[in-house]
């Protein structure tokens, strides 16, 4: 059961970096990092998130249950 959890977090820590990948190259925030020297707060929670369930899911992966 752990490394289904593992899979599917780490699919979705994936997504969420694709959608912080993406959002990042948008003009808005394009602008955004040029005026400040930073990301908007919706860009900086999907890459938190992102690494975070990615991470996690990795190490359920590799210590989880066997």
């Amino acid at each position: 059961m752990s490394r289904i959890a593992g899979i599917v977090s780490l699919v979705i820590g994936v997504v969420l970096l694709i959608f912080a990948y993406q959002a990042s190259n948008t003009a808005v925030e394009e602008i955004s990092n040029t005026l400040t020297g930073r990301y908007t707060d919706q860009t900086m929670w999907y890459l938190i998130l992102g690494i975070a369930a990615a991470v996690g899911g990795g190490a359920l992966l590799i210590f989880g249950r066997r």
